[in-house]
């Protein structure tokens, strides 16, 4: 083996180890291939055929290594550009085809034609003296300079003259000239001889005749044979063309257009309508003859300008063109040139136009959109508008003549070098987020600047820009960011909602995208979801992540550590560290996670409260008029707003802020300190003491902070002691009276946390004491106790008094509506909580309550300003009026928004004049007094005796179900308190009154809507409801009066309906079938034992309910967070009433995946889809209407359960008459015109796949069971899909056995079946089969057979045109049913009639054929026997 060579080693080495190497005959190590050329197409394709080329590059092959690399992710193949130019047409003779492809040398040498040159010009080179080229200078050349010619320059100019001059110099004498050239004036006469013309122009001028050919020139054929042999072959196509008939030309014509290129294509017809390079080469042509002419003398000077004149013609499209470009002269520049300036002697116009004034803008009369532009504040500039260019918004950008920048020019000028110029970008970028989140431009523009700004990166363009160590570009960012995330708006109404009842819990901001959950589900499959999700979030991309969730996505990118470093090492403006304060204060609403990345960042929290939260600061701030240029060191109300929507993130971090941030004691600094002593302007100094008591409430709504109380007593009294001076302190609609007015709200709102704290100190000791030290998790009780709350209420009640003086005057009354709603609020929980104390007498209680009803709240409710707040509610409802609660035009589904910008209508739900908050609290006083003392029940019924309620309930109740989004989720929520308590009260009314009667069923469809409209966290309330009202007796009043009976006279009657109202029969033993009047009262008498199944199949969301019930009824040590629920949609599905029966399905098909069989069914089981079908039967009788929004589809699939539910349980008794009773209902005429199996069903996959179940269920546990056959027919109705019926008269045909329904129980007219006639040729054959084998018989599947004989009948002598295929197989079928042995069958199939339900056979017959008929059939028959008459007689 040879070695390699080394360092040091000379040519002559190297020489000697190569003859080493070939002395000894080794086999080399690499060896060389000859390699096809990947450009001419892949191995084996059709290109392989060809030899390989003489001129394939070597490649050095390895042993042992394969040809070609392995392909390592899949891609598209490579598609070569010299294999799509060749063309290959389907008649083409592979032979030939090689013969044209061959490169071989021979083949090259016998195919060698020469070229003709005998007419080309030979100029010598002109001789010279000089060794060198003659250098010279471009004044020498004699030109004259034309300004604006073609847009050349001068030096071009002079260029070019010099070069003809030298052409010139260099040509032949004139005469030659004139003889070489005698032919061009004969060849553009008509009448001339066109064989002589040379030109390149004249060809193209003859092209335009069909006499000559377009593409042939013969060029390079000689002078003598180019034409010939152009016409010969041009002759010979026409001759083609002419023997084609049009349509053999068309498909010739298509042909070729799809095997040629498109390039190709382009380039044929080019030459056929002359384009304007042969325009130019003719113009140039015409100037080289003009320049020769010019010489000759007077003579034959006429010649070359009749040349010119004739060639006019063909110019003058292309001189309007040129002439139709405005010249631009001296009195169009705003800056004159002069001679005196510097190479000025010839100006150039051309270069100077771009100093000419912009044309004025004008409006494109097309229908497509124009591209938006704006200015730098932001505004939308029209596009005809003309502004002046002083004002900086014309550029040299696309249309230079439109003020304005488009979005896709910021963009370009955020990533700028210079900084002013990334600044101002950044600046309009925010300023039109912030437009376009009002809707300014919702019905200027075409889809949503917010999305399309997203999808083009401006998220992360924000990002970026926070990174810029310049202080300005910095500032824009974060002012666009708070622009694209927060809505002032939003705030403004949070805070507004924030004292009333339950207002201090919201639900986070983190957007709800479906398409984001069906990704989940795809890939989590439902397991371990949270866990999953989390992980998942961790390691997409952040594009991604802040694709569905831009709050997710920008934590994802750290940015509370980048603007923690803003605020504490930049330290910039004051407005600047607002929109942090902003941003940081959303990013904080988002979720309890959030709140945690937020507490977790390193010295953020510690910053925020040390610059912004201090306990002293500069005096000189409050001085009036003073322009603060740094909020740092200063007292902020922003950032205590922060730190409280902060504490809402959950208990933990409250107590985190508490006592590791030092808040206890920046709340005493604040809240001790009136705000009038603060100093600080006088606005501000309210804000923050408002924000303030905000957060001592949030931490109280935890039982912390609430040591507080007892140190700051005296200050709490001092203030409620003011509160009835705020009536006549301030003028009323002073900015100063609002906020005054939201401050004393706030501190109420405090006591009444306060005082749920206290209400739980007995029950708190009572735990500790008896579970001793046995109990690990032990929770202390608070430091505050009911005698030192109680002695507030005397204040608050004498306030209440004294603010419900002024519910006549309209505006003071709006002014200090928030502040009454929470003092009534207060009452409610106080009285609420009292009853429960061990130390209160209960007489003094009650007592009080006595005292409160007759002396406020009666005199109250008796006022006519009441009477017109109960009108109001259906005029500000977000149930009666969605549009109210619908979305911004610019909300997006990654951002969540209350859709608040640019405020709401003071009719609606959240607006000035919205009666909601106080009625809300009102109902809830009067659903605590009544609670507590029973007694005064009777005098609150004309509360629901309100004409303005009344009509509220009943339109709320039947408006369709509200869409569920942050905007609507918000409002509606408080829309439910308010019915809630409404039907609370009447839920009490009803044991208490006896003329309650009249309004029961409407509370019990308001209920029952509600059920179905409740969103998470609100799960206490359903279950209330549940339990007291849903299947309360009381609210079902027909069971009482008459109900059942007058169900049982409808059916005898047959009122409104033509469906047969006989109960299909039962395969197990005989049982008496009862009516359904015996069924709804058997129903009603057992809703306490159907309460109880609900009630125990809603376990799963026991957590949940344990969560709500702590915040709804107060017990403050049990609350985690003021966060709700993610709203994913209502707590119950819309199809919750048959919740039971889905619920027991799921559980028996678990358990057979995993091979388990369920032989018997428990008694429970069976009692529960008892009580279930019983209460769908109550609820489709007497409130129909309330499941309306149930598809009937979805109904049948549901009650399809009872028989894919176990293997006999739709044999029970019980079971088996509601099923049928419910049938029957499912069966009226308008149900059966409102079912549709076709549609998507809600919570079903697939209902093919159901159905297919259901006949393999049938097939095997069915027993010929006649109710479980009706729901088998029920799809088979011809309007449904044709899969069903291919699927039972095709692969499930044993099943025909067993359908013996019969036609008199059959709750569906067969019309349903037999109409319109069928088509499917496929379906016909199978039913044409099943009956002449016998699979289907009358006496089995009697429903069946008959819509098969209705359908075959009609098809066999049927006499439409059609397709050859189908009347072969028609006239087929008739030839086999004249040939059947069966007569029965060959008598029904033939003389079959009409449908008629009262004979027995389910259709008549013709007794004799009608004529028509006849004498097809005997056509059809005798020309079969003539066909076959030779075969018989051979």
């Amino acid at each position: 083996m040879l070695s390699r060579p080394k360092p040091g080693e000379s040519e002559a080495d190297l020489l000697h180890f190569q003859n080493q190497f070939l002395a000894a005959r080794a086999s080399p190590a690499v060896k060389i291939v000859k390699k096809a050329d990947k450009r001419k197409g892949e191995e084996g394709s059709t290109d392989a055929e060809r030899p390989p080329l003489q001129d394939s590059k070597d490649v050095v092959m390895l042993d042992d290594f394969p040809d070609v690399l392995p392909v390592l992710t899949p891609a598209p193949p490579k598609k070569s550009k010299v294999k799509s130019a060749c063309v290959r047409f389907e008649d083409e003779d592979p032979e030939e085809r090689l013969e044209s492809h061959d490169r071989h040398i021979t083949a090259v040498f016998s195919k060698i034609i020469e070229r003709d040159t005998s007419a080309v010009a030979v100029t010598m080179p002109v001789p010279t003296g000089d060794p060198f080229p003659r250098t010279f200078h471009r004044s020498e050349i004699k030109s004259e300079v034309k300004v604006g010619t073609g847009g050349k320059s001068i030096f071009a100019q002079k260029m070019a003259a010099r070069r003809a001059a030298e052409k010139a110099a260099a040509a032949p004498s004139a005469a030659e000239c004139v003889q070489v050239r005698s032919a061009a004036p004969a060849a553009l006469d008509p009448e001339g001889s066109a064989g002589e013309a040379t030109l390149p122009s004249v060809m193209g001028d003859k092209a335009g005749d069909s006499q000559w050919p377009c593409l042939i020139t013969g060029e390079g054929l000689g002078i003598q044979k180019r034409e010939q042999e152009a016409q010969a072959i041009h002759k010979e196509n026409l001759e083609k063309l002419q023997s084609m008939s049009e349509e053999e030309i068309r498909q010739e014509q298509e042909k070729l257009l799809a095997q040629l290129d498109s390039s190709l294509i382009a380039f044929l017809k080019s030459r056929r309508g002359g384009n304007e390079d042969q325009k130019k080469e003719l113009k140039m042509e015409q100037n080289r003859l003009g320049e020769f002419v010019e010489s000759l003398p007077v003579a034959q000077h006429g010649v070359g300008s009749s040349l010119s004149t004739r060639e006019l013609g063909l110019e003058e499209s292309v001189r309007k063109e040129e002439n139709s470009k405005v010249e631009i002269t001296d009195d169009d520049l705003p800056v004159k040139p002069k001679k005196e300036w510097i190479h000025m002697d010839n100006v150039e116009f051309d270069k100077l136009k771009w100093m000419k004034d912009l044309p004025s803008p004008r409006q494109k009369k097309t229908k497509k959109g124009m591209q938006a532009r704006f200015s730098l504040k932001g505004e939308l500039i029209p596009a005809d508008a003309d502004l002046p260019t002083h004002l900086g918004l014309h550029h040299h950008g696309e249309e230079a003549e439109r003020a304005g920048y488009s979005l896709q020019e910021l963009f370009h000028l955020s990533r700028s070098q210079v900084i002013q110029q990334r600044t101002l970008a950044l600046q309009t970028l925010g300023r039109i987020v912030q437009k376009a989140r009002a809707g300014e431009f919702a019905s200027s523009l075409k889809g949503s600047i917010l999305r399309l700004l997203l999808d083009a990166g401006f998220l992360f363009l924000l990002r970026f820009s926070l990174d810029d160590a310049v202080d300005n570009v910095m500032a824009a960012s974060v002012g666009a960011l708070r622009a694209l995330l927060v809505s002032l708006d939003d705030e403004k109404y949070l805070d507004w909602t924030f004292s009333w009842y339950q207002g201090m819990a919201a639900f986070p901001f983190v957007p709800s995208n479906e398409e984001e959950e069906e990704e989940e589900e795809e890939e989590v499959n439902g397991t371990e979801k949270s866990q999953d999700k989390k992980v998942k979030d961790e390691s997409k991309p952040d594009p991604d992540v802040a694709r569905y969730d831009v709050v997710k996505g920008l934590l994802k990118t750290r940015i509370q550590h980048r603007l923690r470093y803003i605020l504490e090492v930049v330290r910039p403006v004051p407005t600047v560290v607002l929109d942090i304060l902003h941003i940081l204060t959303h990013i904080a609403r988002h979720s309890s996670e959030a709140c945690s990345q937020l507490l977790d960042c390193p010295r953020l929290i510690e910053t925020v409260v040390r610059e912004f939260l201090p306990t002293q600061w500069d005096p000189q701030v409050a001085e009036p008029g003073r322009l603060l240029t740094s909020l740092h060191g200063v007292a902020c109300a922003a950032a205590m707003k922060f730190i409280r929507v902060l504490a809402s993130g959950g208990r933990n971090a409250t107590a985190r802020l508490l006592n590791q941030f030092e808040m206890k004691r920046r709340l005493s600094r604040f809240i001790a300190e009136d705000p009038l002593d603060l100093l600080l302007p006088r606005e501000e100094a309210i804000r923050l003491s408002t924000e303030a008591f905000r957060l001592w409430a949030v931490a109280a709504g935890y039982g912390q902070a609430c040591e507080l109380y007892r140190d700051l007593y005296p200050v709490l009294v001092r203030i409620l002691q003011s509160l009835p001076e705020l009536l006549t302190s301030c003028p009323a609609k002073s900015p100063v009276i609002d906020l005054s007015v939201q401050r004393a709200a706030a501190v109420v709102t405090l006591l009444i946390r306060v005082t749920q704290t206290a209400a739980c100190v007995e029950e708190l000791q009572a735990k500790l004491s008896s579970n001793g030290s046995e109990d690990s998790e032990q929770i202390p009780p608070p430091p505050v106790t009911w005698s030192q709350v109680s002695g507030l209420q005397p204040f608050l009640e004498t306030s209440l008094k004294k603010f419900l003086q002024e519910i006549s005057q309209t505006e003071t009354w709006q002014t200090f509506q928030p502040l009454t709603t929470t003092y009534v609020i207060y009452l409610g929980v106080y009285y609420s909580a009292c009853s429960q104390q061990p130390s209160v007498n209960p007489v003094d209680c009650l007592e009080e309550l006595e005292c409160l009803t007759s002396k406020v709240l009666l005199p109250l409710l008796g006022q006519p300003a009441m009477h017109s707040m109960w009108d109001l509610l259906r005029p500000c409802s977000a149930l009666c009026n969605p549009l109210s609660c619908s979305p911004a035009p610019e909300s997006i589904s990654s951002i969540a928004s209350l859709s608040c910008a640019g405020g709401k209508p003071p009719l609606s739900l959240v607006g000035s004049k919205s009666p909601f908050p106080f009625l809300t609290a009102l109902l809830f006083l009067i659903d605590s007094i009544t609670r507590v003392h029973k007694g005064l029940t009777s005098k609150y019924g004309s509360v629901l005796g309100f004409s303005g309620l009344k009509d509220y309930l009943h339109q709320s109740w039947q408006a369709g179900p509200p869409s569920v989004t942050p905007s609507s989720a918000w409002m509606l929520r408080h829309e439910y308190h308010l019915q809630y308590f409404a039907l609370a009260l009447a839920r009490r009314m009803a044991g208490a009154c006896p003329d309650y009667a009249q309004h029961a069923s409407l509370h019990h469809c308001v209920a029952m809507a509600l059920l179905s409209r409740l969103l998470p966290g609100s799960e206490h309330l359903a279950y209330e409801v549940l339990l007291d009202l849903a299947f309360n007796q009381e609210f079902l009043p027909e069971g009482k009066t008459g109900g059942p009976e007058a169900a049982d006279f409808s059916d005898i009657l047959h009122l409104g309906t033509s469906a047969k109202l006989a109960q299909p029969g039962s395969a197990a033993a005989s049982f008496s079938k009862a009516t359904r009047g015996a069924l709804l009262r058997e129903s009603y008498q057992n809703l306490p034992s159907i309460r109880s199944c609900y009630l125990s199949h809603f376990v799963h969301l026991q957590p949940t309910l344990m969560r709500s019930q702590a915040s709804y009824q107060g017990r403050n040590y049990l609350i985690q967070s003021m966060l709700l629920p993610e709203v994913r949609g209502p707590i119950l599905p819309s199809d919750w009433p048959f919740f039971p029966l889905i619920s027991l399905y799921n559980k028996v098909t678990n358990a057979e995946t995993r091979g388990a069989v369920l032989n018997s069914l428990p008694l429970d089981l069976v009692n529960t889809v008892t009580w279930n079908l019983q209460w769908v039967l109550l609820l489709e009788t007497w409130r129909a209407k309330t499941l309306q929004g149930i598809p009937t589809a979805a109904k049948l699939a549901r009650l399809m359960c009872v028989f894919l539910t176990g293997s006999d349980l739709f044999l029970e008794a019980p079971i088996h008459r509601y099923t049928a009773a419910l049938l029957a209902v499912y069966c009226h005429p308008k149900a059966l015109d409102s079912l549709n199996l076709d549609a998507p069903i809600p919570g079903l996959a697939s209902f093919h796949d159901l159905y297919l179940s259901l006949l393999e269920q049938f097939e095997g546990v069915s027993f010929g069971d006649p109710l479980f056959g009706v729901f088998v027919l029920l799809p088979l109705q011809k309007r449904f899909s044709i899969q069903l019926r291919l699927a039972v008269f095709g692969e499930h045909t044993s099943i025909l056995q067993a359908l013996g329904v019969p036609l008199q129980q059959f709750p569906v007219p067969l019309e349903r079946y037999t109409s319109p006639p069928e088509d499917n040729l496929n379906l016909l054959r199978l039913y044409f089969r099943t009956l002449v084998t016998g699979a289907l018989r009358h006496t089995w599947c009697p429903v069946l057979y008959v819509v098969a004989v209705a359908h075959v009948n009609c098809f066999i002598f049927s006499q439409d045109s059609t397709v050859q295929e189908t009347d072969a197989a028609r006239k087929s079928m008739l030839r086999k049913t004249w040939l059947l042995v069966d007569e029965t069958l060959k008598k029904h199939l033939l003389y079959y009639r009409v449908l008629n339900a009262e004979s027995p056979l389910g259709f008549d017959l013709y007794e004799q054929l009608p004529p028509m008929r006849l004498k097809y059939l005997q056509m059809v028959t005798q020309k079969e026997n003539k066909e076959n008459a030779p075969a018989l007689v051979s």
